[in-house]
């Protein structure tokens, strides 16, 4: 009878930890700052395009292709999103992070140096760290 006792009271306690510690009201906690540089690169993502472009469909369904990791599904979608607008920066973008996924670089590099120069403001494809890999910046 102890035994049953000492399992049910362990049981018990573990289910008030975690109840105690599962409150869904309380907001998560700000990140700490130290005062120091954060130098862990930002991550590369698939970029969707504006509103407005012939190629928006094909770009975005090749996002989430790209995502899926379906890569040469994600390529041939970024490919017909260029066929219909050529200069859809975010497309080629996308192409060129699907490229370097592939570990085919040079296809990569010019499908980045088409983006940057297309979209030579947009933060998102500039401070790219995979891009300025293959750009050498």
């Amino acid at each position: 009878m102890k035994q049953v006792s000492l399992a049910l009271s362990l049981i018990l306690t573990g289910l008030v930890i975690t109840v105690v510690g599962c409150d869904s009201n309380k907001p998560p906690a700000p990140p700490v700052k130290t005062g120091a540089a954060d130098t862990t690169p930002m991550s590369d993502g698939a970029l969707m395009s504006a509103a407005g472009s012939p190629g928006r469909a094909d770009n975005d369904e090749g996002v989430n292709q790209y995502k899926l990791g379906h890569i040469d599904a994600a390529i041939d979608r970024f490919q017909k999103a260029l066929k219909a607008d050529p200069n859809l920066a975010e497309a080629h973008y996308n192409l060129g992070l699907s490229f370097d996924k592939m570990v085919k670089h040079d296809e990569a590099a010019a499908a980045f140096k088409q983006a940057a120069a297309l979209a030579p403001t947009n933060s998102a494809i500039k401070d790219s760290p995979t891009l300025k890999k293959h750009l050498g910046m």
